[in-house]
């Protein structure tokens, strides 16, 4: 399996080059977001749609998430409280829209916030969407800030069908450290022996310890109220799995519709937002 178009765009960003892309997206559409459409790609760099993440080096007094205190939230009210900036964290990276090859427009997306995302999972799920069905390979990687090679590189089966893909990273071994910070890509490859011509999109991923508050809280709550608890801690991607579970279970929610609404609203996902129905 050939994975070395991100991983070389990946010490490219290192140097902190500029990757000339295709156009430009409306501001609440650089997050997490690449469209495939109708032209030729461009053959210089693979085509990233932005990393979020924290800008390096940003000041802020960084919280003990061991101790931050959890809001005490109305009934039905998701408020995603958004971490302080994390020292060392990868900086936010260029993004826009891209071209490529065939004739419908196809939209790529990660749910990641605009900055590193939070977990108390050892093995948390991952969530990516496809506009529509592709043949094209697509590749999943997972990699360590500390680390030289990546944590996970792994091709997806393909047709890949529309809608929310969720990567359990049980499913394969993987598991992050504590205190651990990654970067983690969804790449469609539109030509195996032209990997500058990827369509890629990424987010960050870092793991922290359960707060003490939010676990004695846990204990006396009913499933439903585990979404709000978590976004409140600032735990984005257990806060999504949470509401993804109870979605799986009761899809025309509209309380569940809203909560999910909100969250990728909060994490500054308005574009994912507006695409069409998950489930």
């Amino acid at each position: 399996m050939k994975s070395a178009g991100i991983v070389s765009w990946c010490l490219l960003v290192g140097l902190n080059l500029v990757l000339p892309l295709g156009g430009a997206m409306a501001d609440d559409d650089r997050v997490g977001a690449a469209t495939l459409q109708g032209s030729k790609a461009q053959d210089e760099k693979p085509t990233i749609a932005s990393v979020p993440g924290d800008q390096k080096g940003k000041a802020g007094n960084r919280e003990d998430e061991a101790r931050r205190e959890i809001p005490v939230l109305g009934p039905g009210e998701l408020v995603y409280t958004r971490p302080p900036p994390l020292i060392g964290a990868p900086g936010g990276l260029v993004g826009g829209s891209s071209r490529g090859t065939g004739n419908d427009g196809v939209i790529l997306s990660v749910f990641a916030p605009d900055h590193t995302g939070l977990t108390v999972q050892e093995q948390p799920s991952l969530y990516w969407y496809l506009s529509k069905s592709t043949t094209y390979p697509v590749e999943l990687t997972i990699i360590d800030d500390q680390a030289i090679q990546p944590l996970l590189e792994t091709r997806i089966s393909t047709p890949v069908q529309p809608g929310v893909q969720r990567v359990q990273l049980a499913e394969y071994g993987v598991r992050l450290s504590s205190g651990a910070q990654y970067q983690w890509f969804v790449a469609l490859v539109l030509d195996p022996d032209r990997r500058s011509k990827d369509i890629i999109v990424s987010g960050a991923i870092k793991r922290v310890e359960l707060p003490e508050g939010l676990r004695a809280q846990l204990t006396g709550a009913s499933t439903a109220d585990a979404p709000r608890l978590y976004a409140a801690a600032g735990l984005w991607y257990d806060a999504l799995s949470a509401l993804s579970d109870l979605l799986d279970t009761a899809p025309h929610d509209p309380l569940l519709r809203r909560q999910w609404a909100s969250l990728l609203e909060q994490g500054d996902l308005p574009a994912i937002g507006r695409y069409e129905t998950w489930w």
